[in-house]
């Protein structure tokens, strides 16, 4: 869940931007004398929602680098056994799935692992210190096989499309509201947007956008499933992830860091799990079991 974190919040941060950028030079013209301009109002829409979350996927790499302070492993010159492991078993994982060589990176901090990416033939997988301290190499295996699993599904890039279209719809719905409540509510009767617009699009942006964070929670917790399903067949076997989600199980049973919350561990309560993007241990393990 690192990866869509990270993602998430340079798309929210761009969008921000690109929202300010476009008011300040007057790009937005889709307001004329008769009313709002629909087709204008959509396009302005696509361009802000879909660039926000290209240019999200496009810094997803060099970001999530930067702010776990990952260490990529030189694949002609690993440093030790465990490293050269590492190469070796991505090397394999990758082509199995039939995707160019990840990079192949080490950070410190609590078990967790990440893939991330514009590119199949380029992407990068991480895993934390944590996570090689406390599984056997079958489960760390099986969890490279996941985010291996996520690069050769494209999850990023499917992610960024869904994304694109809940920022389109974000935009365009607070607009439309805003400029109904702003006429409706605040009496504004001349030509243009009155104070009242600008303090509800603001708003209703943060609320909407809280509704598609849930949108793009259940598609995130749909592309796992299909990530666990992809390691179990890149290890030949489902046992090894199902191992792996056992392990994880046993780390949580105390208070949990942020980043170990960010595996998809849930803590059982529903509004929480309307917000995860991986689904509950047990019913990953579950679905794997069948």
């Amino acid at each position: 869940m690192m990866r869509i974190i990270l993602f998430l919040a340079t798309n929210f941060a761009v969008i921000l931007v690109l929202s300010i950028t476009t008011r300040i030079f007057g790009l937005n013209n889709w307001l004329t004398a008769q009313g709002i301009d629909y087709n204008s109002l959509l396009i302005f829409a696509l361009i802000v929602g879909f660039t926000g979350s290209i240019i999200s996927l496009l810094m997803s790499k060099p970001i999530a680098k930067m702010s776990t302070r990952a260490h990529v492993i030189d694949p002609n010159n690993p440093a030790n056994y465990q490293e050269a492991w590492l190469i070796e078993t991505v090397s394999q994982f990758a082509q199995r799935a039939g995707i160019g060589m990840p990079e192949v990176a080490i950070y410190e901090g609590a078990p967790n692992a990440f893939a991330t990416g514009a590119f199949k033939n380029d992407a990068l997988v991480a895993v934390s210190t944590g996570l090689l301290q406390s599984m056997t190499e079958e489960e760390v295996a099986a969890v490279l096989g996941h985010e291996i699993a996520h690069v050769a599904n494209g999850d990023m890039i499917t992610m960024t499309l869904i994304q694109g279209v809940v920022n389109t719809f974000v935009i365009f719905l607070a607009r439309v509201v805003g400029y109904a409540i702003d006429r409706a509510v605040f009496k504004n009767e001349r030509e243009g947007m009155g104070p009242g617009y600008f303090i509800t699009v603001i708003v209703l942006e943060i609320v909407f956008g809280v509704f598609a964070s849930m949108i793009v929670a259940w598609f995130s917790r749909q592309r796992e499933f299909r990530a666990d399903a992809g390691a179990a067949q890149l290890m030949g076997t489902p046992g090894s992830m199902i191992k792996a989600l056992q392990r994880l199980q046993q780390l949580q049973s105390g208070e949990l860091p942020k980043n170990i919350q960010a595996l998809g561990i849930s803590n059982g309560q529903k509004l929480a799990q309307l917000f995860a993007t991986h689904p509950p241990l047990e019913v990953r393990i579950q679905a794997l079991s069948k």
